[in-house]
């Protein structure tokens, strides 16, 4: 009845209804607020709070902070830990970005831990002779894998900023692979989903009986535990120019990839200035490209920043934040990519001047994808995130990854090191969607040691309320689950348990469509959606893993773990 009543109203009074739109009640809001219960919250004073997408990983960090580490050695353990217990998300054969923020001189950094392309890649090797992208050729297998960056981050945060040794910071990984964990009901269907990619001695690992394991199997990796014992060794030179380079290099040759002992010897993790900005009277820092998490978040928030969104209806909140989603996703697509190869025009996209031109364009209806200029063409499902503040107030937010759940499915015979399957992330073809459906053009073309644009968006967010930092896997929709998050902060929600539970939806200026969560909106607001002509598809299951930490103004300490996931949250106690 609302539709109809609102459609007589637009052909009478276009004006009218227009209002009529803006004045829906906002009680329709609170569903949006309550779908999910919030669980493992902590609100309360410590020196230092974590929060990680596994149980084992919460407490390695914890362990350490307690051992004296600061957050800088909590996040070794924690990477480490969830490269032991996350196979499916992230680990030493994968890549990520860490988001620090070191309390001592108030410096912010992102430390770069991307895979790079092997220099043997090249722009057209995933296509068939015909031209056409060849199906699965850049997701299973090693021809998939980039060159990997979490050992090199893990050194480099153990030198450069953390207090403890290796040795004592990977410790508890190194038990947890030896005695091993048990599989969820998360991990099964993750296995389950990656059944037929799983092959050869990943298998035997992460398979032992040869079927998708039952919750409850035990999974044990010693091969993992002796890697990790001669990275805290040798400062992870042994995975990069040792005799476990030398035996990676030699698995992934045999088995059709094209890494080299110059790719290896070559790699290097790269401290970059993060993505800043602001939006009412918050500082938002973020990762910067070959991340594009950051600017895509501040492009939205830019031209969101000229609407009251908490004085909108429900209807209008979701409308402008997909049309601001729409827009900056497609400057993504054409823009975006790894700047030591690609000229960016950070200041630009991040212009007033470009987010009033973009906000313009904004209607009261859906503007169609069509309808914005074409991108010019001369990205995991599965991740992980961690946040943790300590004593002194130093901050990490990291998001991980070896892409698709399971990455690649090969593990080099010896190693316990599942690689990933990153490559994916490039433009195999500009235009062609990749896993995810994200397009690209020549920005993120694969190039011999160039790095894939990724969507991970670790961020911190100051304002008068606190410091928060936040995170979530969940490929090309990381983004706009920061963005709903951030947006509940920085509009007085101080509360993580409420950032981590918010209802989901998202769009990607293309395919076409809002997506969302099983009863993210409801009937009266999808029906008030498709009438400003949005199309609506409503996933069958939820999705992300976000993991909050926040010191508000009192010191007092909060921490959330997403009800979604298995996370823990916990802060140190005093």
């Amino acid at each position: 009845m609302l539709a109809r009543s609102l459609n007589r109203l637009k052909k009478a009074a276009p004006a009218a209804f227009f209002v009529a739109l803006l004045s829906v009640t906002l009680a329709s809001c609170t569903q949006l607020r309550t779908l999910f219960p919030s669980h493992d919250s902590i609100t309360a004073t410590g020196p230092a709070a974590v929060a990680t997408a596994h149980p084992a990983a919460t407490q390695a960090a914890l362990d350490i902070l307690q051992q004296g580490g600061n957050a800088f050695d909590a996040a070794i353990a924690a990477s480490a830990a969830l490269a032991v217990v996350e196979p499916y998300g992230s680990g030493l054969g994968g890549g990520g970005f860490y988001l620090l923020h070191r309390a001592s001189d108030g410096k912010d950094i992102m430390l770069d831990a991307r895979e790079k392309a092997p220099l043997a890649a090249g722009r057209d090797m995933y296509l068939d002779k015909d031209g056409k992208v060849i199906p699965d050729a850049s997701l299973n297998g090693p021809l998939a894998a980039g060159i990997p960056g979490i050992p090199a981050a893990l050194a480099h945060l153990a030198r450069d900023y953390g207090r403890l040794d290796l040795a004592q910071t990977l410790q508890p990984a190194i038990e947890l692979a030896q005695q091993g964990f048990k599989v969820n009901a998360h991990y099964q269907r993750l296995a389950r989903f990656r059944n037929k990619a799983v092959a050869g001695i990943a298998r035997e690992v992460f398979f032992p009986t040869g079927e998708v394991p039952q919750p409850g199997t035990i999974i044990r990796q010693p091969d993992l535990a002796r890697t990790l014992e001669k990275i805290a060794a040798t400062d992870a030179a042994d995975f990069y120019t040792g005799e476990t380079a030398k035996w990676l290099v030699a698995e992934v040759r045999e088995n059709g990839g094209i890494w080299t002992a110059e790719d290896l010897a070559q790699y290097e993790v790269i401290e970059r200035e993060p993505i800043r900005g602001e939006y009412r009277g918050s500082t938002i820092i973020s990762a910067s490209p070959p991340s594009s998490g950051g600017i895509v978040l501040l492009e939205m928030l830019n031209i969101l920043s000229a609407f009251d969104l908490p004085a909108a209806s429900p209807a209008q909140q979701v409308h402008l934040n997909v049309e601001a989603m729409r827009r900056a996703y497609r400057d993504r697509a054409e823009f975006l990519g790894d700047p030591d190869f690609v000229r960016i025009d950070v200041a630009g996209l991040l212009s007033a001047s470009h987010a009033e031109a973009l906000r313009q364009t904004i209607g009261a209806n859906a503007t169609p994808s069509s309808q914005l200029p074409p991108v010019e063409v001369a990205e995991g499902r599965n991740t992980t995130h961690f946040s943790i503040i300590d004593a002194e107030g130093n901050a990490v937010a990291a998001t991980l990854s070896i892409n698709y759940p399971f990455g690649c499915g090969f593990m080099p015979a010896g190693t316990g090191i599942l690689l990933n399957n990153e490559m994916d992330d490039f433009s195999a073809k500009p235009g062609a969607p990749n896993v995810y459906g994200l397009v690209g053009g020549e920005a993120n073309a694969i190039a011999p040691g160039k790095r894939p644009l990724s969507s991970m968006t670790p961020t911190f967010i100051i304002n008068g309320n606190g410091f928060a930092a936040l995170g979530t896997p969940g490929g090309s929709r990381i983004i706009t689950m920061v963005l709903l998050a951030g947006e509940a902060f920085m509009h007085g929600d101080t509360e993580p348990k409420d950032w981590v539970s918010l209802p989901r939806y998202h769009h990607q200026y293309l395919p076409d469509e809002i997506q969302f969560e099983p009863g993210a909106l409801n009937g009266q607001l999808q029906n008030e959606l498709r009438f400003r002509g949005h199309t609506l598809k409503e996933l069958s299951r939820t999705y992300g893993n976000m993991q909050a930490v926040m010191r508000d103004s009192k010191g007092k300490l909060h921490t959330a773990s997403d009800p979604r996931g298995d996370g823990l949250a916990l802060i140190q106690p005093e």
